[in-house]
Order: structure tokens, then sequence, then C-alpha cells
């Protein structure tokens, strides 16, 4: 995470296909991250910076 604050990304989603998480990051700072929203299993979600679409996370985890 360190990196990409560096680099100057500003969305970080975490995917834990395990535990079915999507976890959602935001750089508020040049070195700090806001943790966001955590989505579970079948969820449907519009996430940060991609709002405009809605996300079925059941599919990420369909075998």
């Amino acid at each position: 995470m360190p990196i990409y604050a560096r680099e100057g990304v500003r969305y970080a989603w975490l995917v834990d296909p395990i535990a079915r998480t999507l976890e959602v990051l935001s750089l508020v700072s040049s070195r700090s991250w806001e943790r966001g929203p955590i989505h579970r299993d079948a969820a449907r979600v519009r996430v940060a910076p991609f709002e405009a679409i809605e996300l079925d996370l059941s599919v990420l985890w369909a075998k």
C-alpha cells in the first residue's frame, strides 16, 4: 500500500476470494489510506471510482 500511495494511486480494492469480500480503500493524503466499506458474498455494489457500474460480486466467486 505504501508504494501505491507513493505513486498516487487513489483507490484500492482488496479482494479475498476465500472470505468472499471486497474491501475498498481510498487515499486521503499522500500516505494515508481510509478504509471504506467491506462488501460480502453476492452483493451488488457500486464502488469508487466506478460508481456508474454495478458490480455483481457473485461473479467473482463463481466456480
